[in-house]
């Protein structure tokens, strides 16, 4: 017999920020292996665009909601109708952020701290807690399992200087899926995260057209490239398949050895 833990034909997926960047590497990966996708992004336009491109892969189904993970009732009201529309959630990636930093921490304002809170702390627990929410009440109905995925980062463990705010978001949100792994896994329920590195997304751009940055920084990446939104299809697939069924209450580093070098 074939061992296809990861044809995930018949699994819901549900990644928030999954119209671009990271979330859109992984929402592809979901899609490619026959799970149906839920997306959650602000923009309509984009999202659309993210539709298109994953309806060409796999076998399941595809849709998109605009909600804004900072706004509790957007959050409520969007789990509500991806459960709707889907019948089920199996897993639900919490991906959603924003990050900005100051010149130095002595003059990082209140707004800063309030701009990576909002989206990043407060978005990720109104997801989580609204997909458990679900996955909870339907362990009870005797169906029992579901994977929670929250996107930290590496500077929720290491120093990231002048990043104080969005260090204290992502370090929340690895403890936050700590806590999560241990209260639900009498439900089957898993919790994990992902921290990425250097990532070449939309949020580094800036930092990707810097040569003094790519000379100090990236060259020393042991893997020597910045990483890809692609480089995440993987480990999602992995956390929302039946593979990853006993592997909860971890932190999952994907940074290219950076963090060990």
């Amino acid at each position: 017999m074939t061992y296809a833990p990861f044809n995930l034909s018949g699994k819901v997926c549900l990644v928030t920020g999954g119209n671009r960047g990271i979330g859109l590497g992984m929402a592809e990966a979901l899609a490619a292996s026959n799970a149906d996708v839920a997306i959650w992004g602000r923009n309509a336009e984009v999202n659309k665009e993210a539709v298109a491109k994953l309806d060409k892969l796999g076998t399941g189904k595809v849709f998109a909601w605009s909600v804004d993970v900072g706004e509790e009732d957007q959050v409520v009201k969007g789990m509500a109708e991806v459960e709707d529309h889907f019948g089920r959630i199996d897993t639900c990636i919490a991906n959603a952020g924003v990050g900005r930093g100051a010149a130095n921490f002595e003059e990082m304002t209140i707004e800063t701290w309030r701009y990576n809170q909002r989206i990043n702390s407060e978005g990720a627990f109104f997801t989580l807690r609204e997909a458990g929410k679900s996955m909870v009440k339907r362990a009870k109905a005797g169906d029992p399992g579901g994977s929670l995925v929250g996107t930290a980062s590496l500077a929720g463990i290491e120093g990231a200087g002048r990043n104080e705010a969005y260090a204290h978001t992502k370090g929340g949100l690895i403890a936050m899926m700590n806590a999560i792994a241990t209260e639900y896994g009498r439900y089957r329920i898993r919790a994990n995260s992902i921290l990425p590195g250097w990532i070449a997304t939309d949020m580094t751009d800036a930092a990707q057209g810097n040569d003094t940055f790519t000379s100090k920084v990236i060259s020393r990446v042991p893997i020597r490239r910045w990483g890809e939104p692609e480089d995440f299809g993987g480990i999602a697939v992995y956390l929302a398949s039946d593979a990853s069924s006993y592997h909860s209450g971890t932190t999952l580093i994907v940074d290219g050895a950076y963090s060990k070098f």
